[in-house]
């Protein structure tokens, strides 16, 4: 039904990661039920409070248990603690909600907010801002409880803001847009805080054309810092790409003259982070980590030598002199510097998640900016686009090389740092030996997730990049089918076709939005019939219709293609009826407009296609379900479609009616 529209993606969710227990021996707070913990908040100890915040917290990542907490209004319970005198109980607290906010979703977010969550979050912000020059620390913890509660009362803040359009405004008025800039500027000390405020900054400056006046030449000064940073650690590599999504978010602020260098800095950070390879940092951080891990044991032995050396030595100096060298030894040992919690598994989540801000944020660079968020979550397969950007392809290697993105600006950023080319590098499937690693590595296992959903953002992208293009000026026929034998390698190059439904909502759009331009050039398709039918089948069958009404477009696109062809009767056939099946059988009005569409085009011209229309009764099949369609629309229509898809699928019922009489005008024509 017309073009599919880009998708415009809202961040991601977000990851619970409240403060654990800080005991052992404990009992598991799963034996406390909720109403004995909620209790424990108003006790007078502080360490009473503080144990209370981290059981609560730690049950809270549990969905099932989340209700019980609502039921006894937690939120109520805990927001009074985000300013309790005990700064551990404000940490804890912090990250309760933090987890709260995190796993319960869009409906608790709005029922914090409701309850007023926002009131303590924002003096906790404002108070934190204020003490984090003044550096105080727990000294016997060695502990800066400044920023780790502002750390996690900037996930708490960035969860509600992502959800709730309330929490927002608040920002806007509450001037905390000062606060969270001002903890920015530890992006040098503490990289995982500035990551903090940079997803935070992320969600409240999209589509927010209220706070952009907030954004002075100091604010923007103070992101342009974070740009330039040098350093190269995967979490600095996450922090630029961030930052950069959110200067993109503020364009409007930036002079016009300003606007060329400001992009091209934004893509060249993108460029950066694409052009890692996950797969060998995986193989090389899981070295280090082999590596690091045998060091500290061999340290550990060490020192128990000489411990043992030094219980049984005797008083004479040349044995008292082996034990510094045996100090001096560990001193210089690396494992001594690294944090031993993993950094290494760290720094491979935080270019994953890099990789990932970096392609969506370039799918929102391709999309238009005015339609509504609702609009962008709606099924696609009623959009129409009227997008297109000039885009030119390397014959020698058949990728595409320079999309033009809203601007001659953007087109220019494009080219000069290759993000096409990555971006379809970022399609290929992870490398083998990497999820090797994670699928033998328990805490590396979770990897394996972020390298798929890296892999469908990237086909994502392309799909944008394919969908907002000038058909006049890609490279020809060889770059085009190119692209679509590496599409076409990723579906069929295993013995059974994919079955995830993110990995094939991205492929088959990709696909969808490829073929489609490769029809307007008249160019011969990739795809065997066998291969179009098998996708069809195994796409039908999908939970998700975005799903569905791709792979119905791509048959009605290669059917078109087929029809023009000699000797195609019988796939024609093949493709009929498995159209008029889907018309007929299909639950969701949308799909079924969609396979009636591909059926018009398939058999709108041709004599092969008439042939087969003939062999498969199309036209008495049609007039039989044209009421059944009509009665489909009066009754399902209102409250379940949005205006704009029962617009399109009112033109897909006069043209049904069109198209009946125009197979009624075939049949009376001698032959």
């Amino acid at each position: 039904m017309g073009k599919s529209r880009a998708r415009r993606f809202r961040r991601g969710p977000f990851s619970p990661a409240g403060p654990e227990l800080r005991r052992d021996g404990e009992s598991s707070p799963d034996d406390e039920p909720a109403s004995e913990l909620l209790e424990k908040l108003q006790h007078p100890s502080a360490e009473v409070r503080e144990f209370a915040c981290a059981s609560i917290s730690k049950l809270l990542q549990q969905k099932h248990v989340i209700p019980a907490f609502l039921q006894r209004d937690v939120v109520r319970c805990l927001g009074p603690l985000l300013m309790d005198h005990s700064l551990a109980v404000r940490e804890t607290a912090a990250g309760a909600l933090r987890n709260l906010s995190a796993c319960g979703g869009f409906d608790v977010c709005d029922d914090m907010v409701t309850k007023d969550i926002m009131t303590p979050l924002v003096a906790l912000l404002k108070e934190c801002s204020t003490g984090l020059d003044a550096n105080q620390k727990h000294r016997e913890m060695d502990k800066n409880y400044i920023e780790d509660i502002a750390n996690e009362a900037i996930n708490l803040l960035w969860n509600v803001c992502e959800c709730n359009s309330t929490a927002v405004s608040i920002f806007n008025k509450e001037g905390c847009l000062e606060a969270v800039l001002h903890y920015m500027k530890k992006f040098s000390t503490n990289v995982d805080l500035a990551i903090s405020v940079a997803n935070c900054l992320q969600a409240v400056t999209e589509d927010n054309p209220d706070l952009l006046s907030s954004f002075n030449a100091s604010a923007q000064q103070v992101l342009e810092m974070v740009m330039l940073c040098p350093e190269s650690t995967m979490k600095h590599v996450q922090l630029r790409t961030l930052i950069a999504g959110t200067i993109w978010n503020i364009k409007d602020t930036i002079p016009a003259g300003s606007l060329g260098s400001m992009v091209n800095a934004i893509l060249k950070i993108f460029s950066e982070s694409l052009a890692i390879d996950a797969g060998e940092t995986i193989i090389r951080m899981n070295e280090a980590e082999k590596n690091r891990l045998k060091l500290a044991v061999e340290a550990e032995t060490e020192e128990n030598m000489s411990d043992v050396i030094y219980n049984c030595a005797s008083s004479e100096a040349d044995d008292m002199e082996q034990i510094p060298k045996g100090k001096v030894r560990r001193e210089n040992d690396i494992s001594d510097l690294l944090p031993s919690d993993k950094w290494e598994l760290k720094e491979v989540t935080a270019l994953l998640m890099a990789q990932q801000a970096a392609l969506e944020i370039i799918v929102n660079m391709c999309c238009s900016e005015d339609p509504s968020d609702d609009e962008w979550e709606e099924l696609s397969s009623s959009d129409e686009s009227d997008l297109f950007m000039e885009n030119s392809y390397n014959e020698g290697t058949g990728l595409l090389m320079s999309p033009l993105c809203l601007s001659d600006e953007v087109n220019s950023a494009f080219l000069n740092n290759l993000i096409p080319k990555k971006i379809l590098e970022k399609t290929a499937f992870p490398n083998s030996v990497a999820l090797d690693i994670c699928m033998h590595n328990p805490s590396w296992k979770p990897l394996i997730k972020k390298l798929n959903v890296v892999q469908c953002r990237a086909l994502t992208c392309l799909h944008s990049i394919l969908l907002v293009s000038d058909v006049d000026c890609l490279g020809g026929a060889s770059a085009l089918q190119s692209l679509a034998q590496h599409l076409s390698h990723l579906l069929f190059s295993k013995t059974e076709l994919p079955t995830d439904t993110e990995f094939l909502e991205a492929i088959t759009s990709a696909l969808r939005a490829l073929l489609q331009t490769m029809a307007s050039k008249n160019i011969s398709q990739c795809m065997t019939p066998e291969q179009l039918l098998a996708l069809c089948e195994a796409g039908i069958h999908s939970s998700n219709a975005s799903v569905r009404v791709n792979v119905v477009s791509i048959l009605g696109i290669s059917g078109s293609i087929l029809a023009k062809g000699q000797d195609t009767a019988e796939t024609l056939k093949m493709i009929g009826k498995f159209l008029l099946e889907v018309a007929m059988k299909e639950s969701s009005l949308v799909v079924a407009g969609e396979a009636l569409d591909a059926l018009f085009d398939v058999f709108a011209d041709g004599q092969e296609a008439e042939k087969a229309a003939v062999q498969i009764k199309l036209l008495p099949a049609l007039k039989e379900f044209q009421p059944v369609f009509k009665l489909r629309i009066r009754k399902e229509g209102k409250g379940q479609y949005s205006t704009d898809q029962l617009c399109v699928l009112d033109n897909v019922k006069m043209n049904l009616r069109r198209f009946i009489a125009y197979q009624e005008t075939l049949g009376k024509t001698p032959t």
